[in-house]
């Protein structure tokens, strides 16, 4: 491992980073702040003109050129569509820009704060709102972006933890067992499974900002073709009875604008074990980041593994439960 693989973003100083800035056309003040960001390195900065921007500096070797475009392309055509995405600034034809061997792109600053979601008429919008992101997304697949898989998202990950070693001898046996046992239940869900279309892809409720009654969607830097159940599970919670009045309400909303395929709610289980199991892995191949030893101190400790192996045993489990149904 090279110097540069081990501390991906060690070069990046305020100094480069302003420089970076004005190289691309933008005149900051000096003024930076580091925002909360682990797979990219993310900033804001003032501008001369009084105005704020937001930075963001990709990972070295995640994506290629092409596949950060694409979801530079996919929030421009929401944006065309009226649609609260927060989409990359365009200087001189390009949303890319490179500057000491660092790809990144400027948004605009978007204020707001997580939407509550036990608010039903602020679900009721952002159902809304996601119907007609998925609507946009079906126009067309991403053709370089990678699509959601349980190959990627679970047996990649799955390969990769026991290759390096990071799960404790000891736990081994037992994190190899349930996960191959949890991988030969899930991949039989996702066949035949329709409407794979553009999707955020990560829409968690950190990827949501509420302002002016409003949803404004942020990083779509996991977007994927994939299933649109993915964009609506994490919305639900509480219990079952719950999570189905939540369900019914949120796909009543939704296919005001898009239409759902209601088959593809076996894949929420599904689709939460594989968030599971990718976590983990996420974690590990960054493990030489020194960003994730400080964030996650925890991770690499026996008692880590034993909850995680506890968690996937409780998915096992709840796959066996009947689907959820819209009440």
């Amino acid at each position: 491992m090279t110097t540069t693989d081990a501390t991906p973003y060690a070069g990046l100083t305020p100094d480069m980073i302003l420089d970076a800035l004005e190289a691309a056309g933008f005149e900051p003040t000096g003024s930076l702040l580091e925002l909360n960001s682990y797979e990219n390195r993310v900033y804001q900065l003032e501008l001369e003109d009084g105005t704020f921007v937001v930075s963001k500096f990709y990972r070295p070797e995640r994506w290629s050129n092409e596949q950060i475009l694409e979801e530079h392309q996919f929030t421009q055509e929401l944006i065309e569509h009226e649609l609260p995405a927060v989409g990359p600034l365009d200087r001189d034809g390009t949303t890319l820009f490179e500057h000491a061997g660092f790809r990144f792109a400027v948004f605009p600053r978007q204020g707001g704060h997580p939407p509550n979601i036990e608010n039903l008429d602020d679900l009721k919008v952002l159902s809304r709102t996601l119907g007609r992101i998925h609507a946009v997304g079906s126009i067309r697949p991403f053709a370089t972006r990678p699509s959601l898989t349980v190959q990627r998202l679970g047996a990649d990950s799955r390969e990769f933890l026991l290759g390096q070693q990071f799960i404790p001898m000891e736990l081994e046996p037992a994190y190899s067992s349930i996960t191959e046992h949890l991988l030969e239940r899930i991949n039989p869900l996702f066949e035949g499974a329709a409407q794979w279309r553009r999707i955020h892809g990560d829409c968690h409720l950190g990827n949501l900002l509420w302002r002016n009654e409003l949803p404004h969607f942020v990083d779509f830097d996991d977007c994927v073709n994939g299933p649109p159940i993915q964009d609506l599970w994490m919305l639900l919670s509480g219990e079952r009875e719950e999570r189905e009045a939540q369900l019914s309400m949120i796909l009543n909303a939704y296919e005001q604008f898009a239409t759902f395929d209601l088959p593809s709610l076996r894949l929420i289980e599904p689709l939460r074990t594989l968030r599971i199991m990718h976590h983990a892995a996420w974690i590990a191949r960054r493990w030489h980041d020194p960003a994730f030893p400080r964030a996650f101190p925890w991770f690499n400790t026996e008692k880590y593994w034993s909850e995680h192996i506890l968690n996937l045993r409780e998915q096992q489990a709840t796959l066996d439960e009947p689907t959820l149904v819209a009440s």
